[in-house]
């Protein structure tokens, strides 16, 4: 089963996708792991990326296809996998379609993580992480139990992703509601797209993916 996971920054992609892996044996399949995988594995297709990138060039689709092709190929695909960030047009999914249907495969799922805006940004900017053992934290919603003292490693010191400011946040959302939306169109029309709420807890949003997927 190959399936893609929709949704703006913080929407929980990167939380659902592991838990597939963990509960379905499936394999998150992200285009920059990939790329970089490709790259430091020295294969043909990494190569041609390397050259693009060490130009400052955007990677095109036909090279990230080839490496999501090399990936697809690998011995541990053994139950479909969740592409994580890919495709992200409309000319990106018909060139993934093709590529599948000569594989004699499709995209199965299409899950739309819905989330408001405004929920994302309070999401987003409110997070760090301790800096000796990367256990992530919230301002408003997951405090340590300690003011300023980590609850797993007793680590005193906290960081920030530059990125994760109300600005960066408010312009990424901007770029992904554009890019996304004839997306969400395009696989509308092909009956394989599902919604859930991606701001609902963990556990209710692995169970509505899971009651979508049980049901194809």
């Amino acid at each position: 089963m190959n399936i893609i996971l929709l949704g703006p920054p913080g929407a929980g992609k990167g939380t659902q996708a592991k838990l597939l892996e963990v509960g379905r044996g499936m394999k998150q399949l992200s285009t920059g792991d990939m790329l970089r995988a490709a790259v430091a594995a020295g294969s043909e297709v990494g190569l041609q990326a390397k050259e693009i990138m060490d130009r400052g060039d955007l990677v095109s689709d036909e090279v990230i296809l080839a490496v999501v092709g090399e990936r697809m190929n690998q011995p541990d695909i053994t139950a479909g996998v969740v592409f994580d960030g890919f495709p992200r047009t409309p000319a990106q999914a018909e060139a993934l379609d093709g590529m599948l249907a000569a594989r004699g495969q499709k995209v199965d799922a299409v899950i739309e993580m819905k989330a408001e805006d405004e929920e994302l940004v309070k999401r987003i900017s409110g997070r760090f992480t301790c800096a000796s053992c990367g256990k992530g934290y919230h301002d408003s919603f997951d405090k340590p139990k300690k003011d300023g003292i980590c609850d797993v490693c007793g680590g005193t010191q906290f960081t920030r992703r530059a990125d994760d400011n109300e600005k960066t946040v408010r312009d990424r959302l901007t770029v992904y509601n554009k890019q996304t939306a004839p997306l969400v169109n395009y696989y509308a029309k092909r009956g394989n797209l599902h919604g859930v709420d991606g701001m609902a807890d963990i556990k209710l949003v692995t169970a509505s993916i899971g009651r979508i997927l049980d049901g194809i």
